[in-house]
């Protein structure tokens, strides 16, 4: 029985990638700034609807306690009149009349007092409610300014560590001697790159075991791997057509064609080699064109 056929591809023209994703980095800075005028938008809306909130509250506490003290109000008049009343009575009555009329003046002096001192207990009260509403309001006001420089602090953090991991980032030349454009070597550089989205990614972690794993729309199966070179081998098997990459180095794009890839390849980027397991990624065109 005949070895199975390694397939190579032909070697396409050079692509622009590297000013593509360039671009893509300057429409994430730009997009970074939507969000913070979005999320500053947001809180100012939120500020604004606690301090109507606010004054509603303020204006319904003024609303019953001008209702509670005016009824409160018309009773001491009414009591007051009543005792103006029965001091003009005890002035005509005879002498048992005016002991008993004024029982009855000094009682209702007494309740006098005593819804005096109710109307001032109350409008106590309700100051210090005020008070409190304008305290818990105030402090709602304090968190959404607070959220708003948080806001503007991670916006402003965001953007500095992307610009410095796309300045970290290497171009090079895949294995088909295709221009790959950027290619991350670690966990924070691969981040970098999926926030770009100028490619789709996955991750990679292959052991070697005797039948392939699928990622994508590809298959791979680890054959060989060499910690202390850093180098492995793998089979490709894509669109039914099996390619060997032997030999293979780490961060080394490694690259191959699809029928869905059209005349952009399909890069395999391996960042560690160990003992019988390669981990990476796979970066795979966002537009696919059929060739």
């Amino acid at each position: 029985m005949s070895p199975t056929p390694t397939y190579v591809e032909p070697q396409p023209p050079r692509s622009g990638l590297m000013t593509a994703l360039v671009a893509a980095a300057i429409i994430a800075l730009v997009a970074a700034n939507i969000y913070l005028y979005v999320q500053i938008d947001r809180l100012r809306t939120d500020m604004t609807k606690a301090t109507e909130s606010l004054k509603t509250e303020l204006s319904n506490l003024r609303d019953a306690s001008s209702v509670t003290t005016a009824s409160q109000l018309r009773h001491l008049e009414t009591l007051k009149e009543e005792l103006k009343n029965s001091q003009a009575q005890a002035r005509t009555l005879s002498a048992q009349a005016k002991i008993e009329a004024n029982a009855h003046t000094e009682q209702i002096a007494k309740q006098i007092q005593a819804e005096e001192a109710k109307v001032q207990q109350r409008v106590t009260s309700e100051l210090s409610d005020v008070k409190q509403s304008a305290s818990a309001a105030n402090a709602k006001i304090a968190d959404v300014s607070t959220d708003v420089g948080g806001v503007k602090t991670q916006v402003t953090a965001t953007q500095a560590e992307l610009q410095k991991t796309i300045a970290d980032l290497k171009s090079v030349t895949g294995d088909l001697g295709v221009h790959s454009g950027l290619i991350a070597t670690n966990a924070n550089e691969l981040a970098a790159l999926k926030r770009l989205g100028e490619r789709n990614y996955v991750d990679i972690k292959l052991g070697k075991e005797k039948k392939p794993h699928r990622f994508g729309d590809i298959t791979l199966m680890l054959k060989k791997t060499d910690p202390k070179k850093n180098r492995y081998t793998v089979d490709v098997m894509a669109d039914d057509k099996l390619t060997v990459k032997e030999n293979k180095s780490i961060n080394e794009p490694v690259q191959f064609y699809t029928a869905k890839g059209g005349h952009t390849p399909y890069e395999l980027v391996i960042n560690s080699v160990g003992k019988d397991q390669i981990v990476g990624y796979l970066s795979t065109p966002k537009d696919s064109t059929a060739r």
